[in-house]
């Protein structure tokens, strides 16, 4: 339910969803194509995860048409590794420390994808919405096989808005789909460059 917070303010609740996967290599590409270094560590593991450095993972990218409260009441992020148990756990915890719910799924060498990945967010971001644990829920993809979905968590009675890089791999019905896009390329940039002049 919405928060009541003046007369004219309400805030709403919210939860984000994010593909690791389609995240970390697009982001590899949007970084790789604006000449900013991804520095592996708390933020970043190459083919893996990555975020926005200074960013909590429930906290606000950026503004949006109806005020979402301060902070989600839980982010998850989704992504596989080829590697073993003890790694894949070992990326959980980072992702933990970032305050995500981690889901991390193994992979085999030649796959780039893991089927897991698409299917536990499906599986999470519909049972949450069903049971009514959010009013908008925030999904940061880019693939078009997540329309379905997108519509779906519509018809129950909530908002969905997509965060994605506008020019590296958003599906265009994607972005109709939802009620709500915000182009992630400038905060992610800005971000990595503040982060990495902080190093230097």
């Amino acid at each position: 339910m919405p928060v009541y917070t003046g007369a004219q303010n309400i805030e709403y609740t919210w939860m984000a969803f994010i593909d690791g996967e389609n995240l970390t290599i697009r982001a590899q590409n949007v970084a790789a194509k604006s000449g900013v270094q991804l520095i592996e560590g708390r933020d970043y593991k190459k083919d893996c995860f990555v975020w926005l450095p200074g960013v909590h993972a429930t906290g606000r990218i950026a503004s949006a048409p109806i005020q979402l409260q301060t902070y989600a009441l839980r982010a998850y992020y989704y992504t596989s590794l080829v590697g073993d148990t003890p790694l894949l756990d070992d990326i959980a915890q980072s992702l933990w420390q970032l305050g995500f719910n981690p889901q991390v799924f193994k992979r085999d060498a030649d796959q780039r994808k893991a089927k897991g990945v698409d299917i536990a967010l499906t599986k999470d971001m519909l049972s949450h919405a069903f049971l009514g644990h959010y009013e908008v829920a925030v999904l940061v993809a880019g693939d078009g096989d997540y329309v379905p979905l997108v519509e779906q968590v519509k018809r129950f009675g909530k908002l969905v808005y997509i965060w994605f890089f506008e020019a590296e791999g958003l599906s265009p019905k994607l972005k109709l789909a939802s009620d709500w896009y915000r182009d992630l390329t400038p905060h992610f940039i800005a971000n990595w460059k503040a982060a990495i002049e902080k190093r230097t």
